[in-house]
């Protein structure tokens, strides 16, 4: 494996588990963002080079990277280069696209107690009127709170989804517009805009 993904909500133990990775597999770790399609194709030209010694590649937060961005970086991770690994990072795998996950090794850093607490807020909110989910979402005014509570939506959607046996196509409906309302998050789309177009949409 070529690959890596590290899933994890408390940055200092991402670190800690991708400095204990890299010297594993004694490889010197080289930071690079790919935020952007021009960062992607910035890495693919060092990439190109040859590399004499075992280099682990860092990308932080492969989750806030665009979609476009993270398409380009594929094939980075189709085409493995000698000498040189990948360690993705992202604070929660709803947020990653599936042909990334497909070619990586996933690790999960378990914070249970903040996971039940977020996802119990979540499951709340979804369960809420119209009214009480624009106001709720009214509070919401940081880019980074509105992606993670949008990230816990599709974590706990994607959860009855597997669970669910009747109500499928409403659940794939909603993620549909859970995941095109992070992407345009991502995309610097207006936060307030793009929450209450959410929950208009879901209803």
């Amino acid at each position: 494996m070529h690959a890596y993904l590290i899933i994890g909500t408390n940055s200092e133990e991402v670190k800690g588990s991708s400095r204990k990775l890299a010297e594993k597999l004694k490889a010197k770790i080289l930071e690079f963002p790919i935020s952007k399609i021009s960062e992607t194709r910035e890495l693919r030209n060092i990439t190109k080079l040859s590399f004499n010694s075992p280099t682990a590649i860092l990308i932080n937060n492969v989750d806030e990277a665009t979609e476009e961005a993270v398409n380009a970086f594929l094939k980075n991770l189709e085409e493995p280069q000698e000498n040189i690994s990948y360690i993705l990072t992202a604070s929660s795998l709803a947020a990653v696209l599936p042909t990334i996950i497909s070619r990586c090794q996933v690790i999960k850093i378990s914070n249970k107690q903040i996971g039940k607490s977020t996802n119990k807020d979540a499951e709340k909110f979804l369960k809420l009127t119209t009214g009480e989910k624009l106001a709720l979402i009214d509070k919401i005014k940081d880019r980074g709170e509105a992606k993670i509570f949008v990230q816990n939506l599709i974590e706990v959607l994607h959860f009855n989804l597997l669970n669910s046996a009747k109500t499928k196509l409403k659940i794939v409906m909603d993620l549909e517009i859970l995941i095109k309302t992070l992407n345009n998050l991502k995309s610097n789309g207006n936060v307030q805009l793009q929450l209450t177009n959410m929950v208009i949409s879901l209803e």
